[in-house]
C-alpha cells in the first residue's frame, strides 16, 4: 500500500505509479495468417518499443529481435506498420528510419526493402505475393508541396523498386486486394479528414501485368451529401464491403462495382468504424459462414457473428481478422482486465495472451455509469434539452475505507477532438478513484460513438461546444451530490489541452487544470503542424485565414488574463503536432500574470508519452499538483 499525498491524504491505494508501466505492454492490432495468430505489443519499459509476437502451436513467441521497432510516422500517429502473409512478415522499423523489412518466418532470413527515407503504412502483399501495396509518405517536395501522400507497390525481391499506383489526393488508407487483383482504398482532400467525406477508389489490376497508369474509379459519387465511406475490403466472392456513415451511423453496406449503388448488409444504430487516426484499424471480417463484425456503441463494443451469437463480454474490441478455420482472433479488454488477444469460434472465446496479474481486489474496478446531461443549463443560447455525454467513474477505495465526504472530481478531456473516452480498463484512471477522487471522462458534443450528427455538432464550435458540455458535467455532477463542488479539477490532452485552458479561463467552475501537450494559439496550430491536420480546423473552427478572429476569439493565448486558477503543463520535445512553443507561449504569459504555472518539457517525447519514466515522471507531478489545490 501507499499513502497518497491528494486532498484525501489518509486514503491507501495498492495502485503505484510504477504499477502503471512495470510490466505493462500495449495490444492494439492483430492479424492472422493461416492458423497463426500475430499481434503487435508496444513496451512502455523498452522506451516504447513495438515488438511482434507469433502464437503458433499454443506457444507466443517473439518475432522480431530487441533492435526492431516496429513503427510507422505516416500522418505523424501512424498504425498498420505491419502485416503478416504467408509466412512473411512485412514491417516499418523505426530504428531504421521507418525503411521496410520483410522477414522469412520460416528461416528467419530478413530483406530490406526500402531504402529512399520514406514512410510506408497499411499494406497487403499481392496475391502473387511480389509486390507489397501500401500508402507511401514522402517529405521529399518543395516549399509549396512539401510532403506527398500515394499509394505504392513496393517490390518483394529486395531490389528496391517501387510503383506508384495512385497520387492524385491528399491522403489514402486502406489498400486491400480483391479477385484478379484489383484494389479497393480509400481517399480524401483538404480540408475533410477521414470521419468528414472520403471516395472509395477500385484500381484496376493492370499494373501486375508491367503496364503503367492503372484506371481508377471512384465509386458512391452520386450522393448530395458528404459521407465517411471507409474500412473497405473485398469478400471470397468477389464483393465489395465497406463501412458508411449516411445512415447517421457506421454501417457495413456492399457496392456494386457496376453502378456504385450500396445496399446495406450490416445496419443498426451503432459504428462499427472508429474515426480514423491511425491505420490498421480493423473492424469486420468474413469467415465461410458470413460477416462478422465490431459493433460500438456509448456503452462499448460487442462482437457480432453470422449465427446470431453476440459477444458482449468485452466493452473495447480492437482489430479483429479471421483464421483459416473459420475463427476469428481480435484485441479486446473490460473495464476490469487489460488488452489481450482472443480467439472466438462462433460461440465461445478463448483468451490466447495473458495481461498482467495486477493482483488487485475487483472492487477497485467496478464499471463506470453512463451519465447525460443537459448543457443548455450552462449556455442558454443553446436549445433546451441539448445533451452531452460522459462515464463517470466514482470512487472505490481499498481495504474497507471510506471517504470523509464527498469525492473531489477529476474531469477529462479526450483528445482529438474527434475521439471518445476510452471503454476500457484504464489504470491511470483507477489510480484517482482508488485515492478517493471521482473522475469522469467526458463525450463532448464532436464525440464519436454516438452518430455522425452528434460528431458533427462541433463543426465550428471547437472551443465553445467542448468547454461548454465538461463545465456542464461537472456542474450535473456536483448538483446530483456526487462530488464536492469546491474541489473539482479539468485534464486533457491535445485537442483536450485547449478545452483545459478555455474552461478555467471562462468559467468558475474549476480550482486547477492540467494540460498535456495542449493546444494554446489556434493560429499557430492552422500555420505550423503536420500536413494530416493542417485543414481540419476549416470545419471545426471556421475557414482560415478568412475566420482569423474566430481563432483568436477561440484560442487561450488571447485572454491570458483571465486563467486565475493553477496551471500544470505537460509537454514533450519533440512533437510535431502541437509543437512545444504552444505550451511554451501559454507558460511564459502566465508567469507575467503571477498565475501559479508548472511547466516540463519530456526529452525524447513527441505527442503522447510513451517511455516508462516519462509516463512515471507525469502521474508524480500531476499528483503533487492536485494535492497543492
Amino acid at each position: 500500500m501507499t499513502s497518497s499525498p491528494t486532498p484525501e491524504a489518509s486514503i491507501t491505494s495498492p495502485i503505484t505509479a510504477e504499477l502503471l508501466i512495470s510490466g505493462a505492454v500495449g495490444i492494439a492490432e492483430v492479424a492472422a495468417d493461416g492458423s497463426d495468430v500475430y499481434w503487435a505489443e508496444s513496451r512502455p519499459s523498452e522506451a516504447g518499443r513495438t515488438a511482434i509476437m507469433a502464437w503458433r502451436e499454443g506457444t507466443i513467441t517473439e518475432v522480431t529481435g530487441p533492435e526492431v521497432n516496429v513503427r510507422t510516422r505516416v500522418h505523424e500517429y501512424g498504425g498498420g506498420a505491419w502485416w503478416v502473409a504467408d509466412g512473411r512478415l512485412v514491417y516499418s522499423n523505426d530504428a531504421r528510419g521507418g525503411e521496410l523489412f520483410v522477414n522469412d518466418l520460416d528461416t528467419g532470413r530478413e530483406t530490406q526493402l526500402s531504402s529512399a527515407g520514406y514512410r510506408y503504412a497499411d499494406g497487403r502483399l499481392s496475391p502473387d505475393g511480389n509486390w507489397y501495396v501500401c500508402v507511401r509518405e514522402r517529405h521529399d517536395g518543395d516549399e509549396g508541396d512539401p510532403v506527398r501522400n500515394e499509394i505504392v507497390a513496393v517490390s518483394m525481391d529486395g531490389h528496391g523498386t517501387e510503383v506508384v499506383l495512385a497520387d492524385s489526393h491528399d491522403f489514402y488508407a486502406s489498400p486491400r486486394f480483391g479477385l484478379g487483383g484489383q484494389l479497393a482504398a480509400i481517399a480524401w482532400n483538404h480540408p475533410n479528414m477521414a470521419w468528414d467525406d472520403t471516395e472509395l477508389l477500385v484500381i484496376d489490376s493492370k499494373w501486375l501485368d508491367g503496364e503503367p497508369d492503372p484506371t481508377i474509379r471512384s465509386y458512391c459519387t452520386d450522393r448530395d451529401q458528404p459521407e465517411s465511406i471507409v474500412l473497405p475490403g473485398w469478400t471470397t466472392d468477389g464483393r465489395l464491403l465497406a463501412v458508411t456513415d449516411r445512415s447517421n451511423w457506421w454501417n457495413l453496406v456492399e457496392v456494386d462495382v457496376a453502378s456504385g449503388s450500396v445496399v446495406p448488409v450490416i445496419e443498426g444504430d451503432f459504428e462499427i468504424a472508429t474515426p480514423g487516426w491511425v491505420f490498421g484499424t480493423s473492424r469486420w471480417c468474413e469467415i465461410d459462414s458470413g460477416v462478422v463484425v465490431v459493433a460500438g456503441t456509448c456503452h462499448g463494443d460487442t462482437i457480432g457473428f453470422p449465427n446470431g451469437f453476440v459477444e458482449d463480454r468485452h466493452s473495447s474490441v480492437g482489430s479483429i481478422h479471421a483464421l483459416d478455420d473459420g475463427r476469428v482472433c481480435y484485441v479486446a479488454a473490460s473495464h476490469s482486465e487489460e488488452a489481450a488477444v482472443w480467439i472466438h469460434d462462433g460461440t465461445a472465446a478463448t483468451r490466447i495472451s495473458e495481461p498482467r496479474d495486477l493482483e488487485l481486489d475487483p472492487a477497485l474496478f467496478p464499471d463506470p455509469e453512463l451519465i447525460t446531461f443537459d448543457s443548455s443549463t450552462v449556455d442558454a443560447s443553446l436549445p433546451k434539452g441539448t445533451t452531452a455525454h460522459g462515464l463517470f467513474y466514482r470512487a472505490a477505495l481499498a481495504d474497507g475505507q471510506s471517504l470523509d465526504g464527498l469525492a473531489p472530481l477529476l474531469v477529462l478531456v479526450h483528445g482529438g477532438p474527434t475521439a471518445a473516452a476510452r471503454r476500457q480498463l484504464d489504470l491511470t484512471i483507477r489510480y484517482w478513484t482508488s485515492r478517493g477522487i471521482a473522475v469522469a471522462a467526458i463525450d463532448y458534443r464532436g464525440s464519436t460513438l454516438y452518430g455522425r450528427l452528434y460528431r458533427n455538432e462541433l463543426r465550428g464550435q471547437w472551443g465553445v461546444a467542448d468547454v461548454t458540455d465538461c463545465v456542464a458535467a461537472a456542474r450535473y455532477l456536483a448538483e446530483q451530490g456526487l462530488v464536492d463542488p469546491k474541489k473539482m479539477i479539468i485534464q486533457g490532452g491535445s485537442a483536450g489541452g485547449l478545452t483545459v485552458l478555455n474552461a478555467v479561463a471562462k468559467y468558475d467552475v474549476f480550482t486547477g487544470g492540467v494540460s498535456r501537450y495542449g493546444v494554446t494559439d489556434l493560429r499557430a496550430l492552422a500555420t505550423d503542424t503536420h500536413k494530416f491536420e493542417a485543414r481540419y480546423l476549416d470545419l471545426l473552427v471556421g475557414p482560415w485565414p478568412e475566420a482569423e478572429q474566430v481563432y483568436i476569439d477561440r484560442s487561450p493565448m488571447s485572454y491570458p488574463d483571465e486563467i486565475n486558477v493553477p496551471l500544470l503543463i505537460l509537454q514533450g520535445e519533440d512533437d510535431k503536432v502541437v509543437p512545444p512553443s504552444q505550451a511554451e507561449m501559454i507558460v511564459d504569459a502566465l508567469r507575467e500574470n503571477d498565475v501559479p504555472v508548472t511547466y516540463h518539457l519530456f526529452a525524447g517525447e513527441g505527442h503522447g508519452f510513451r517511455r516508462s519514466d516519462t509516463v512515471i515522471s507525469v502521474l508524480e507531478a500531476t499528483e503533487q499538483f492536485i494535492s497543492s489545490l
